[in-house]
């Protein structure tokens, strides 16, 4: 006799993967929020987040336009196990462990943000905080909270194509720009040779 199995199943209020994903970018593309407002906003779970500009800033990087208001463009998604954690402590302070924060010093190299090696390249102080002011006068964010986001970030990027995420974007959606920048940033300072 051969046994019988059922598929597993989940409990009616535990939405699916494709239902996370489509609530998150539901959340996603809602308006974007300005980031004095957004920093007041952030929840301390996990989730994915967006940070949206105008047109006019990155031009040559369109990212897809948000459906609440067309005039903003994603330019990045991420994902955190803190959103606030991350957006505070990572986007809006360090460019050492914002990988946003270097790409975009190395798309801005006409504002001639400076780095130095400490254990990375990282901004020199001055234009760490130059650069979060850009940041503030130029991009908003908006986001989703999910406990497991790692799942709903891959799906997200594999279906937007934010032109500053490389990592999980299909090939001919990654943009040469950013990866020149991002090489750029990295090789604008090192460890002193003897």
């Amino acid at each position: 006799m051969v046994p019988v199995t059922f598929p597993e199943r989940r409990p009616a209020d535990v939405p699916t993967d494709e239902e996370r994903v489509d609530e998150a970018l539901r959340l996603l593309t809602g308006p974007p929020v300005a980031l004095d407002v957004a920093v007041k906003r952030l929840a301390r779970g996990g989730g994915v987040y967006a940070w949206w500009a105008a047109p006019s800033v990155l031009p040559d990087l369109p990212g897809p336009p948000n459906d609440t208001d067309p005039s903003w463009r994603m330019l990045y998604l991420g994902r955190a196990t803190s959103l606030r954690g991350r957006i505070l402590r990572n986007h809006l302070r360090r460019s050492g462990s914002s990988t946003l924060r270097r790409t975009l010093a190395g798309l801005l190299v006409s504002e001639g943000f400076r780095t130095t090696w400490t254990d990375r390249v990282v901004l020199i102080p001055e234009d760490e905080k130059r650069l979060t002011a850009w940041m503030h006068e130029h991009l908003r964010l908006t986001w989703a909270e999910d406990a497991e986001p790692t799942v709903i970030e891959a799906e997200l990027v594999r279906r937007l194509h934010p032109p500053l995420n490389v990592h999980g974007v299909d090939p001919e959606h990654i943009q040469a720009a950013v990866v020149a920048a991002k090489n750029s940033y990295n090789a604008s300072s090192g460890p002193e040779q003897p």
